[in-house]
């Protein structure tokens, strides 16, 4: 028999072909060798890994942690006459001590959330494989396998993503939280700390927030409510779904059962829970509460429970500035006008009312303090101030023709021109050419200086336009540089908080006596002699219009007593109005709201007080100057 031979390999070419080379193992295909090869030097290098773990874990997570209080408390922001008016903020209470609650009160919990708590060691490896199991039976996730301790160390330690990574990071946590604390510890920072809806956390704030009573009080059937929020807070808080919450309390009940903590008889007598708030129902959001929080924890502080912010706010002139807007958008209407904006403040920066739109639940978006519009012609108040401070005088002339700088004309209003005028006339007038021919003698900068001044911080443009209100500012700001005229510093600060610790209000700017009578004398002369004559009141008021290109934007700032107002009226998304001008709708506005609220400032002042304020005839006026009564 022949010896049969494998023939070697030849190419096409009839030369033998080489052999092909062994590819490279791996990182990974190196290193199960490796594990393979030496079993007990892996183990150990594993647990040197998780010794450095736990080692990190007990250095950069402190277990008191779990206790501490939010960043925060609740804020509870009152008026002038005590009445509260918003919440902000989520509540925490005391925290509770698990030894101390009633047994049914405990095992709601863990019936529903953790049954094998006592006997796991942070891990339920057997929940884990029955979550699982029940999940692809119903091809969905609808179990979780995580352990009250693995929820402690999610929501004390780490962000909400859902991520391996996060898991297992979880996973450790909650190992070292098992060999720090003892059941009964884990149990109570995890009570202390669950989120039950409403904006409240922990077991001792929803018991009084839901019932009205301590979480040791607490019967079956409201226990039982409460553990069965813990899995959907938001959905299933009562205030909002009562028949969810009962439903699910139901289910906790039978849970109950299975897990032996009841008896079935139990579970049928346990009268439903009866909702019964432990604190009156109050709005989280309003105009002036979105403004005035950031204020309010700046001042404030505490670890538990609520805080009274006492504010500025004066319930009867934010209930006239709210008619006034409603009134205005209904009216305005017909003239395209969509939304409305006002903010009133005692000269010395304390906002007493504030309307930031029509609807704040339609729109939260506040257009007195958010809203970056076009100031029209009230900014030429800082052009004026600045001519002042360069020698000139309410007497000086000033020529109100036709001008051109460059390739740009600048025009009044219908092409009205005066000729030469003096600059009361002018401001009375609102005359642009005259503001723009201002501003080119002392320059931009010096209207700049005198708007930084008065407070105006927003973006100003060094450009000959300037004077014509094309920088874009707000409504409160604007309100709070005609503010100053009636204070004895600038700029003028607008806040809402009454807090001896709060921030100091007022600036360091002096104005100087004959700029602050001028100033005030250009406004009286605008109301009683210019374009603001719908603004006149029976006593003195001063104040300017502006109205920006196309008629997108049209306010009225002025001051009235110790307040200082502003409106504006306009479009969102600058869709220009029919015609509306600052002398128009915005400046009836003002008197509307104006006239009012002096006079219901001056009703709670001495008797002499309100006789300098009220209206009185000229022999009233004589005998006084004369008779001094």
């Amino acid at each position: 028999m022949n010896e049969i031979v494998d023939a070697p390999d030849f190419a096409e070419d009839g030369a033998p072909a080489s052999p092909t080379p062994a590819q490279p193992r791996t990182r990974t295909q190196r290193l199960r060798a490796w594990m393979r090869a030496h079993p007990w030097r892996a183990a150990g290098v594993v647990a040197a890994a998780l010794l450095l773990v736990f080692t990190w874990l007990s250095w950069a997570l402190p277990v008191s942690r779990a206790l501490e209080p939010l960043p925060e408390a609740t804020l509870v922001l009152v008026d002038t006459e005590g009445t509260p008016f918003a919440r902000r903020g989520a509540l925490k209470d005391e925290p509770v001590d698990a030894r101390e609650l009633p047994p049914h009160v405990v095992n709601a919990v863990l019936a529903i959330e953790d049954r094998r708590f006592r006997q796991h060691f942070g891990i339920d490896l057997r929940g884990v494989a029955r979550a699982a199991r029940h999940n692809a039976e119903a091809g969905e996730i609808q179990q979780g396998g995580s352990t009250i301790t693995q929820q402690l160390a999610k929501t004390s330690f780490l962000e909400s993503e859902r991520t391996f990574r996060r898991k297992f990071q979880e996973a450790l946590i909650a190992l070292w939280l098992e060999l720090r604390l003892d059941k009964d510890e884990i149990l109570s920072r995890y009570l202390s700390s669950i989120y039950l809806g409403d904006g409240v956390y922990g077991l001792r704030a929803a018991a009084r927030h839901y019932f009205d009573r301590a979480p040791e009080d607490l019967s079956l059937g409201e226990a039982a409510m409460l553990a069965g929020m813990i899995k959907a807070p938001s959905t299933l808080a009562p205030t909002d779904n009562l028949d969810g919450a009962r439903e699910r309390a139901r289910v906790v009940l039978q849970a109950m059962v299975d897990h032996g903590a009841i008896t079935q008889e139990e579970a049928e007598d346990a009268r439903p829970a009866r909702l019964r708030m432990g604190r009156d129902p109050l709005p989280v959001g309003t105009y002036f509460a979105d403004w005035v929080s950031p204020q309010a924890k700046a001042v404030f502080d505490a670890e538990y429970g609520e805080v009274e912010v006492p504010t500025t706010l004066d319930p009867r002139l934010q209930s006239l500035a709210e008619r006034v807007v409603r009134d205005a958008l209904r009216s305005g209407a017909r003239d395209g006008v969509g939304q409305a904006a006002l903010v009133a403040m005692r000269t010395n920066g304390e906002v007493v009312a504030m309307v930031g739109g029509g609807d704040y639940k339609e729109s939260a978006f506040n257009r007195a303090t958010q809203a970056q519009r076009q100031p029209g012609s009230t900014f030429k108040l800082f052009v004026y101030l600045a001519a002042l401070r360069d020698g000139m005088t309410l007497d000086t002339v000033v020529d109100d023709t036709p001008l051109t700088i460059g390739d740009w004309s600048p025009s009044n209003y219908n092409d009205d021109y005066s000729g030469p005028i003096t600059l009361r006339q002018a401001f009375a007038q609102s005359s642009n050419v005259v503001a723009v021919r201002l501003a080119e003698q002392i320059g931009p900068r010096a209207v700049i200086r005198a708007a930084r001044d008065l407070g105006v911080q927003s973006e100003l443009k060094d450009d000959p336009m300037l004077a014509l209100g094309v920088s874009e500012t707000n409504l409160m700001e604007l309100t709070a540089a005609y503010a100053a005229l009636g204070s004895p510093t600038a700029p003028v600060i607008p806040h809402g908080v009454q807090h001896p610790d709060a921030k100091d209000h007022g600036g360091d700017t002096v104005l100087e006596d004959e700029e602050r009578v001028a100033l005030l004398q250009l406004l009286e002369a605008a109301v009683n002699d210019g374009t603001a004559r719908a603004a006149r009141l029976s006593q003195p008021a001063f104040g300017k219009t502006g109205t920006t290109q196309d008629h997108r934007d049209a306010l009225f700032i002025g001051l009235a007593g110790d307040l200082a107002v502003g409106v504006w009226v306009g479009n969102d998304d600058g869709t220009p109005m029919d015609g509306v001008t600052g002398g128009g709708l915005p400046a009836r506005m003002w008197a509307q709201f104006t006239g009012p609220a002096i006079g219901a400032r001056a009703l709670g002042a001495p008797r002499e007080v309100r006789e300098r304020a009220a209206p009185q005839s000229r022999w009233k006026k004589w005998r006084r100057r004369w008779f001094g009564r």
